[in-house]
Order: structure tokens, then C-alpha cells, then sequence
């Protein structure tokens, strides 16, 4: 991920990380500069939308992909809750 200093810091947990590297390599690569893009700035990324009554606070598009995440301001930390391929249950309540 981005090297800057005034980026954040990312965290993927192994599972999100196994099912996007399972997508294929066009999928995988748009992903991994998603992550890129969010760690510069999540703030400004672009296709990022807050949530409401869902398990994670925002939630960026990535084509057929979503990826969830939660922002801890005072430790500029993103932490990935998960990372899903868009489908009709994508954001039902488990």
C-alpha cells in the first residue's frame, strides 16, 4: 500500500484478503488500487458512501465489488470489515 506519511494506516484481515485474491486478476487488480486509493485519503476516494444500520460505517464501489470499512479518526486507521462481490444479498443483515 501507499508509503506517504499522511496516508492511513490499512488494516485487511487475512479472510477479506483470501476472497479478493481469489477474483480474477483484472477484479484483483482494481481492489488492490481501491485499497491504495482509500489509504491516501478516505475521505475524498471516490464511490465511497456512508452507511446507516449496517455492520461497517462506509462502504466503497468497486465495480461488481463492495468493500466495507469502519474509519478510526484519532489513529488514522481504516480497518476493511469486509470485502464482497455485489450480489442481492450483499447488504442484508446477517
Amino acid at each position: 500500500m501507499s508509503s506517504d506519511t499522511s496516508s492511513w494506516a490499512l488494516h485487511v484481515p487475512k479472510s477479506e484478503r483470501k476472497r479478493y485474491e481469489r477474483a480474477p486478476r483484472p477484479e484483483r487488480e482494481r481492489i488492490v488500487a481501491a485499497l491504495d486509493e482509500l489509504a491516501r485519503d478516505p475521505r475524498v476516494a471516490t464511490n465511497v458512501e456512508p452507511l446507516t444500520e449496517e455492520r461497517a460505517a462506509f462502504r466503497k464501489r468497486v465495480g461488481d465489488w463492495r468493500i466495507f470499512f469502519d474509519l478510526h479518526d484519532n489513529v488514522r486507521l481504516i480497518e476493511i470489515v469486509a470485502i464482497k462481490r455485489r450480489t442481492s444479498t450483499t447488504y442484508r443483515k446477517h
